[in-house]
């Protein structure tokens, strides 16, 4: 496993922090791999995350959008006392994804299915930021200012 030193970076790019610090994040995340997953585009303002989630239940996952940080966390309870494994071979561990999500693109739904964690996103622009069509209008006189008399 190869690891990265971003700290020269946050030696040099001031007022860049935040962007060091997404680099170094999704370096980590690069490295663990698991779970392992897939951003579909399925529309031109319509994207959809399967996560690969196989033996974790739906109460044993948790889906939290805040500040456009997408996380999704499996926190699997500990059953292990009973069971003697010989060969365990099955991820079954805690874990933590992250995915950064761009402005206006919130989540529309989750679903869990066969093993796989499907979460539709979906961008929304606020209807000021949306393009308007202004209308021109032609007259061949121009309006009359009040007090004038037509000619």
């Amino acid at each position: 496993m190869r690891t990265i030193d971003f700290s020269p970076l946050y030696r040099s790019v001031v007022g860049f922090d935040r962007l060091a610090q997404l680099l170094e994040t999704a370096s980590a995340d690069a490295s663990t791999g698991y779970p392992p997953y897939n951003i579909e585009r399925t529309d031109e303002n319509a994207y959809k995350i399967e996560i690969a989630v196989a033996g974790f239940r739906a109460d044993e996952l948790n889906i939290e959008v805040k500040e456009n940080l997408l996380t999704v966390q499996g926190r699997k309870a500990a059953n292990d006392d009973q069971r003697r494994f010989l060969h365990r071979g099955l991820a079954e561990r805690d874990f933590d994804r992250r995915f950064q999500l761009a402005d206006y693109v919130i989540v529309t739904d989750a679903k869990l299915a066969d093993g796989l964690l499907q979460i539709s996103l979906k961008r929304e622009l606020p209807e000021a930021l949306k393009p308007r069509r202004i209308e021109i209008t032609a007259t061949g006189q121009s309006p009359l200012i009040e007090g004038e008399k037509a000619a």
